[in-house]
Parts: structure tokens; C-alpha cells; sequence
């Protein structure tokens, strides 16, 4: 009864924390580390009550990573295609991250342990995330991950490649270089 009682509890908070961002796909790890109610719903992903949407643009980039994107894409369309993948996947590896202090960490820990504790109340956990799908749910999540990344990092190599400007093209500031000039001066709208 108890746990009837927790599971449709949790079922509720699980649900209004992803109505926040739905667009943002993540693992089972960092959903059980973004949060208490992430932290919370830990044994519903774990019996794969509460799954992970995928959103289309990823289903997309599993499809095929390297698809051509018509014949000789101009920069905006370019950027057009590279604005989703940055909602579902997040910031990009060439975007500086965010400053998080220690205790933006710690949270991240913490919340990591209580759901431990929470995964812990369902006895064989490892083995209940098999049966029930789960694990197999979690690994198409960061397949699909991984095509979305490679996608967006595609497409960025090739507006790289016709003189784009970021966002259809890496930012390079983290290497402390600039971004590409474009070839026909402030004016220039791309190929």
C-alpha cells in the first residue's frame, strides 16, 4: 500500500518536472541527478513506468547521421536544422558551459543518492530494469543521443564549409579562435 501510495506520488512530480522542459532529452542518470523529483521517480524509470521521450529530430539523426540536407544548403537553412538538435541535446561542445559552483554539484551528487535509496526499495533492481525494458529503453536514449550529437556536428562542419556563421557553424571560442568571417563582408546572407 505503501508503495502504491509513493509510486503514484512520485508518478505526479515526475510528471510536472518534465512538463518543464520537454524537449530536452535525458539519460536515466542525469534525470535522477536534475533534481528531487528526478530523484523521486527513480523506480518508476526503473520498472519503465516513466520513459524518456525521443523527440523526432533524433529519431531523424538516427535514421541516418550524415544525410545530405537537400543540394547545397544555405547557411540559414542550415542553422534551421541545427536549432532543434540544440533543444533536444542542449548546449553543443563548442558553447563554454555554464560556471557551476561546488554546490550546483553537490546537488547533482546527492540527488544521485537518493535515488539510489529510491531504486533501492525495488528488490533486484538490475534485474527488474531488464525485464521490464528499461535498460533497453535507456540504451536507445543515448543512441539516440549520440546520433543527435553527431548530426548537429555534421551539419555545423558543413556550414562550416560554406563560410557560415554560428549557429550553422562551430562557435570556436573555446579554442580562442573566431568565428568565420563570412566571404562577402557584414552583408554577406550566406550560399
Amino acid at each position: 500500500m505503501r508503495l502504491a501510495i509513493i509510486a503514484a506520488a512520485a508518478t505526479m512530480i515526475a510528471g510536472a518536472a518534465l512538463a518543464d522542459d520537454p524537449q530536452r532529452v535525458q539519460t536515466t542518470k542525469d534525470a535522477n541527478e536534475s533534481g528531487i523529483t528526478g530523484a523521486v521517480s527513480a523506480p518508476l524509470r526503473d520498472v519503465n513506468v516513466l520513459r524518456t521521450k525521443v523527440p523526432p529530430v533524433l529519431l531523424e539523426a538516427m535514421a541516418d547521421p550524415y544525410g545530405r540536407p537537400g543540394r547545397r544548403p544555405n547557411c540559414a537553412q542550415i542553422a534551421a536544422m541545427v536549432s532543434p538538435l540544440d533543444e533536444a541535446l542542449g548546449p553543443d561542445l563548442d558553447v563554454p558551459p555554464e560556471d557551476a559552483d561546488k554546490s550546483e554539484k553537490g546537488r547533482a551528487v546527492a540527488m544521485g543518492a537518493v535515488a539510489g535509496l529510491a531504486s533501492d526499495v525495488i528488490p533486484f533492481h538490475g534485474f527488474v530494469r531488464k525485464l521490464s525494458g528499461a535498460e533497453r529503453h535507456d540504451n536507445f536514449v543515448q543512441a539516440a543521443i549520440l546520433a543527435g550529437n553527431v548530426r548537429r556536428a555534421y551539419l555545423k562542419g558543413l556550414g562550416e564549409a560554406r563560410g557560415c556563421m554560428p549557429p550553422a557553424t562551430p562557435s570556436h571560442v573555446l579554442a580562442g579562435t573566431p568565428a568565420a568571417t563570412p566571404p562577402g563582408g557584414p552583408g554577406y546572407r550566406g550560399r
